[in-house]
């Protein structure tokens, strides 16, 4: 059976780049629908769906940082963002917005096409997805769900991005293993720090991720900070290893 092609959804008020990603995306074998503006982007997604967005930040109506909090608030659809504000500060905004991914204008489309393909190649493939083997792990009061790719503390749901529930798999599946911040973006970017705003996302990521899964973010005890170096995750006790311990 014929595999369906990716649905990505552009949004630029920059009617040159929409013709270029169209043309170029098009090309690589992606669905692609352009939008110019952050209002017509939320309102295509009250209608139509799509598989991933790559988000200008400078839009008319509604910027970019708002249409992806809108997103976020019921959608863990991927969010690739473009933007030519290169200041480490607004990119740390477009991350704690929701953003999986940021680009500085100008970039090469290039590198864009292949961020995309890496995000959409672990979401259609679940073996690619999984950094290790599928299993239930637990620290805590987290349970982690790597086959349906759910996150639970107690008996709740968290909401989690694409991006936040990789990161927390990597840092689980390690669990009592430091990883470097380096290794970090390496494994879940596909790509090597070249300098130190780009190890300072996983710091934004860390963040995000503790203050939906910590009791006291401030103070965590499930995510520790290696000073230096990354982070480690207190060891996991498996679901198997407690039905045996009972």
């Amino acid at each position: 059976m014929k595999k369906s092609k990716a649905k990505i959804l552009v949004v630029d008020d920059d009617a040159a780049i929409r013709q270029m990603l169209d043309l170029r995306l098009s090309m690589a074998g992606y669905d692609v629908e352009t939008v110019a503006d952050g209002q017509d982007a939320l309102d295509f997604f009250e209608g139509d769906g799509a598989d991933l967005v790559v988000l200008d930040v400078m839009l008319p109506q509604v910027n970019g940082f708002e249409v992806c909090r809108q997103l976020r608030q019921d959608s863990g659809i991927p969010v690739v963002m473009l933007s030519a504000l290169g200041d480490i500060k607004d990119r740390i905004a477009g991350l704690e917005a929701g953003a999986d991914d940021y680009l500085v204008k100008p970039f090469s489309p290039r590198e864009l096409e292949a961020r995309i393909e890496s995000i959409l190649r672990r979401l259609r493939d679940p073996a690619a997805a999984r950094l290790v083997a599928p299993g239930t792990l637990e620290i805590g009061s987290i349970r982690l769900d790597t086959n349906r790719q759910q996150v639970y503390k107690g008996p709740h749901r968290i909401s989690l991005t694409y991006t936040e529930f990789k990161l927390l798999e990597l840092l689980f599946e390690q669990a009592g293993e430091p990883v470097s911040r380096a290794d970090i973006l390496e494994k879940l970017w596909g790509y090597a720090p070249t300098r130190q705003a780009d190890l300072r996302v996983i710091d934004v990521y860390v963040a995000r991720l503790r203050s939906k899964i910590e009791e006291d973010p401030r103070n965590p005890e499930l995510i520790l900070t290696i000073r230096g170096f990354g982070y480690v995750a207190q060891r996991r006790i498996s679901q198997s290893q407690l039905a045996v311990d009972s």
